[in-house]
């Protein structure tokens, strides 16, 4: 649970994606062919991208084809955002159906062979029209528009996500921890002191900066910290690693789970998302403005802005952040989830804790870390809609309430009430009922996003309708 979000640790940020004309396509398939000399030693290229519900998916090109498939695409049903977490299909205003066809144009400056999977590299992909634009339900290109949008006010952001998973030895669907020691023990590190050894160089290898890793609280589990990066970036730097954590635990017979709760009763796999807001001073570089101001903690008047819009959207947010219904199983108070709507110095039952990092080197660590979103959440849309609620915190030159400096569960009803504290949503309903009322999520993340988010929600909810806890987490929990 604990992460200090670095300056330098990644790529700049992106420019929105631009429509795709014959001289772009010419650079493209130039860059490529450079690239395939690098890849010879491969067979194939996995591309991939993250669903409305949150479940990466793929299609693969032989080396060969990487010069065709990033001039001219590749193939895929845009049904895909219209999919649930069992693969079902609902059909919404903009998505759904088993008409048209996207191209998926990999980002030839993320591709990177997999040391996981011996023979293969991978990339993300930006979605495009046969026409040449952008899809508009494309998450990444959504992402890199609201970077750009927040450039153009002068500030830019760093993220990084947790990546929590547990880990199982047991046959078939049944979740058997594959280790027993306790919480953040040694015992747990000398378990499995030879799978966490090569996801470590598996991960070096393939190019991601790991912070720190450690065993966490529930059985079987693990949490590793990333460097932070551009936000795009980091989205991509989280489904990379999640699947080398997949690969190597396939390698030594073991299945890793990123689900929101895989027992009804026990914690569950936390997808905390660390941000920061951060300018450019001529004299002195880099700025971060979550430190060295006037406000609560050291916050800048922007810092603390930005903070605030994000606080303020949380019940919405959770449409994206927490968009299971198994997520709502984990959201339990007292558990580090972060399910009251308030914030607080180093406060880990607050919904959003701030980090300010260690006296020296606030100017590098401090961020603000946003505990209620899991490892559902598509991390593009996550951090897309965090951007637009802090870009429209800054519009606003919001301030923050009280911070929280206790358990918000300890007080009394009428502490909270006179604290002015709310439980965020505790279903996915009324989340998703929150997210249609948002105008600013609205107006930045686009009407075919927000009519295609909130018909996936409500068709897991009707899948979901009358299940017992024990028959939803067995029903999710190896499907993220």
């Amino acid at each position: 649970m604990e992460r200090d979000v670095e300056r330098d640790g990644g790529g700049a940020a992106r420019r929105a994606f631009q429509p795709l004309d014959g001289e772009e396509r010419q650079r493209l398939a130039a860059r490529a062919a450079d690239l395939t000399s690098d890849l010879a030693d491969l067979s194939g290229i996995a591309l991939t991208w993250v669903d409305t519900s949150g479940i990466a998916r793929t299609k693969t090109v032989p080396v060969a084809r990487l010069e065709h498939a990033a001039a001219w695409g590749v193939g895929m049903s845009p049904v895909f955002d219209a999919f649930l977490l069992d693969d079902s299909i609902v059909s919404g205003r903009y998505a759904g159906g088993p008409v048209g066809d996207l191209r998926l144009h990999p980002d030839l400056d993320r591709i990177v062979p997999m040391a996981a999977l011996p023979g293969w590299a991978w990339a993300p992909v930006t979605r495009y029209t046969q026409e040449g634009t952008v899809h508009p339900i494309d998450t990444r290109a959504v992402l890199a528009r609201e970077v750009e949008r927040l450039a153009d006010l002068g500030w830019s952001a760093r993220a990084a996500f947790e990546i929590e998973w547990v880990l199982s030895d047991g046959e078939g669907d049944d979740f058997t921890p594959a280790c027993n020691g306790p919480a953040y023990g040694m015992t747990r590190l000398t378990e499995l002191s030879r799978y966490l050894r090569d996801l470590l160089d598996a991960l070096a290898k393939t190019g991601i900066s790991v912070d720190q890793l450690h065993p966490e609280y529930a059985p079987g589990q693990y949490e590793l910290s990333v460097a932070a990066e551009d936000p795009v970036g980091a989205a991509d730097t989280s489904v990379l690693v999640r699947e080398t954590i997949r690969a190597v635990s396939f390698d030594h017979d073991m299945v890793a789970s990123f689900s929101p709760k895989v027992l009804a009763d026990s914690v569950g796999n936390g997808g905390h998302v660390h941000l920061s807001l951060w300018r450019e001073d001529p004299a002195e570089g880099p700025v971060n403005a979550m430190t060295g101001g006037h406000g609560p903690f050291g916050l800048t008047a922007e810092g603390e802005a930005f903070a605030a819009g994000i606080l303020a959207r949380l019940p919405a947010l959770l449409a994206v952040g927490a968009p299971t219904v198994a997520s709502y199983l984990r959201l339990i108070p007292s558990h580090w989830a972060g399910v009251y709507q308030c914030w607080g110095l180093e406060n880990r039952e607050a919904a959003i804790r701030l980090v300010t990092g260690a006296l020296g080197e606030r100017g590098r660590a401090a961020n603000i870390e946003i505990k209620c979103f899991d490892e559902a959440a598509n991390p593009y849309l996550a951090l897309a809609a965090l951007l637009a609620a802090g870009r429209a915190g800054l519009a606003e030159k919001a301030s923050l309430p009280e911070p929280m400096a206790a358990d918000p569960a300890a007080l009394t009803d009428a502490e909270r009430a006179d604290a002015g504290l709310r439980r965020l949503p505790e279903t996915l309903a009324d989340a998703v009922a929150a997210f249609e009322r948002d105008e600013a999520l609205a107006e930045a993340l686009g009407p075919e996003i927000v009519d295609t988010v909130a018909t996936v929600r409500r068709g897991e909810i009707e899948l979901f309708a009358g299940a017992l806890p024990e028959e939803i987490t067995e029903s999710t929990r190896w499907r993220h």
